[in-house]
């Protein structure tokens, strides 16, 4: 079997779990970082305050930092990491299975093109939906098109983290024989235990986190920024006839705070809570004392790894058809619903519905939810590694 090498922007708090387990269930592997970001507290931009994660990041497995030549070194922007020792170390490692996580940086078109031309295989774990494609038209999204299909032929593999993914790739061409699943997961395994350990605790843990032990209460997760539309969730909250039964709880922080402030205090809501950034260590709390969740992401959210994180947690689900993964997570009427981006009317009436049905129903809803996520994990990543590695 042939060994692993990852490249990833930077440490990602979805992504380390995953590398230890593949470290336990004996896979060589190495991941290399192109940049240090959310290791030592820096500024998330979209989160709008210091970042830290809780988890241990560098632990379980073998990575290294690669140095980035860029002048502007950063992770937002195509240029922001130019890591030029990717070249030298391709050409000197054995014959290995490169895993590249997307195609944003200029790093990564670097790593595919030597990578195939020094002899590795190559696999590319793209991120993108066939649903966001949809509204790119002009020269710039042929020039785009272009430069897609010259990289997609340096590729041996697709590895697909969902359905809506998999139709991008065949959109532009890509067959059968070199798409393999692999989906977008969370740590089940943490999620789970947190939710047996939390699930009898409910009461005690709406009175720590100052929640109404006797409202329902509607869950978002997530940075309070554009692309993800928080004042979607909160119009249609406010003219939901269930409001004064229910609570919302935002769980994140980000730049659209004040606005969402000044809503809040116009509409007169006292039952909806901002509750800043909450770590890796302390969201399952939420999500254990929650009744259901939303998203409501437009373009950009290209899967919204939060709902996996909620399905663990038997939450019932509605997610916007902008959402990446709403064709994966989302099986209508099973577990939750879908609904047109920014159709705040569609999205009040989805709430309506989930917020007035018996509790029976709602745990139902609940337990399809964890069905369908565990199809959904690392042990599918995994096998899919093992796939390629031969």
């Amino acid at each position: 079997m042939k060994p692993l090498i990852v490249l990833n922007s930077h440490p990602v708090q979805y992504f380390v779990p995953l590398y230890q387990e593949a470290v336990r269930q004996g896979l060589s592997l190495e991941v290399w970082y192109c940049s240090t970001h959310g290791l030592g507290g820096e500024t998330d931009v979209e989160f709008n305050t210091r970042v830290k994660w809780d988890l241990p990041m560098l632990e379980g497995y073998s990575y290294r930092f690669l140095k980035n030549a860029s002048p502007r070194p950063s992770i937002y922007g195509f240029w922001g990491l130019l890591n030029l020792e990717v070249l030298f170390l391709l050409f000197r490692q054995p014959k290995s299975v490169v895993v590249v996580h997307g195609w944003g940086y200029a790093t990564h078109w670097l790593c595919i093109m030597m990578a195939r031309l020094a002899g590795h295989t190559v696999c590319l774990r793209g991120e993108t939906p066939l649903c966001h494609e949809n509204g790119r038209q002009g020269l710039k999204a042929a020039i785009r098109k272009h430069a897609l299909r010259f990289l997609f032929d340096k590729v041996h593999f697709f590895l697909y983290i969902g359905q809506e993914n998999k139709a991008f790739y065949r959109h532009h061409g890509i067959g059968e024989e070199r798409l393999i699943f692999a989906p977008y997961a969370v740590d089940n395994g943490r999620f789970h235990r947190a939710y047996e350990e939390l699930r009898t605790q409910r009461p005690e843990l709406r009175r720590e986190l100052g929640l109404p032990p006797n409202k329902r209460i509607v869950l978002y997760s997530g940075k309070y920024i554009p692309k993800k539309r928080p004042l979607d969730l909160l119009s249609a909250f406010a003219a939901c006839p269930h409001r004064d039964h229910a609570c919302l709880v935002f769980m994140g922080e980000g730049p659209l705070r004040p606005e969402m402030e000044a809503f809040i205090e116009r509409q007169g809501l006292d039952n909806v809570v901002l509750t800043g950034f909450v770590n890796q260590s302390a969201v399952s709390k939420y999500y254990a004392a929650a009744d259901l969740f939303v998203m409501c992401s437009a373009e950009g959210e290209t899967w919204g790894l939060s709902t996996n994180e909620a399905m663990n947690f038997h939450l019932p689900v509605v997610l916007s058809d902008l959402t990446g993964s709403y064709a994966d997570l989302v099986h209508e009427p099973e577990n939750g619903f879908v609904f047109p981006t920014g159709d705040v009317k569609a999205l009040r009436e989805r709430l309506t519905r989930l917020l007035g049905l018996p509790e029976e129903e709602l745990k139902a809803m609940g337990e399809a939810s964890a069905r369908i996520v565990k199809m959904y994990s690392y042990e599918e990543i995994i096998a899919a590694l093992r796939k390629v590695a031969g």
